[in-house]
């Protein structure tokens, strides 16, 4: 379940894990979900963009468990590499 932290705590990169992961369950396998939608459940509409930093370091601690992948134009990518629009999705349990 998706849980709002808009005006109610500091979200932490545990927060923004959970979105990340949350959002992600509620799609079909392989398909993916923009930073920013996870930042919207933390921040809301108005407060998303400063969460954004925060939701890229739990973007690379998810990464780094080999829980998602970060994707452009459908190609797995490293996150720290990237420039442009990424993607997150969750990482197929046979790679």
């Amino acid at each position: 379940m998706v849980t709002s932290y808009a005006g109610s705590m500091e979200p932490t990169r545990e927060h923004a894990e959970a979105a990340i992961l949350d959002l992600l369950a509620r799609r079909d396998p392989g398909k993916t979900i923009c930073p920013s939608d996870a930042a919207r459940v933390l921040g809301g509409d108005e407060g998303f963009r400063p969460l954004m930093p925060l939701v890229r370091d739990a973007a690379r601690a998810l990464v780094d468990a080999r829980r998602i992948e970060v994707t452009q134009s459908g190609q797995p990518v490293d996150l720290d590499a990237a420039r442009g629009a990424i993607r997150l999705r969750t990482l197929r349990r046979d790679q």
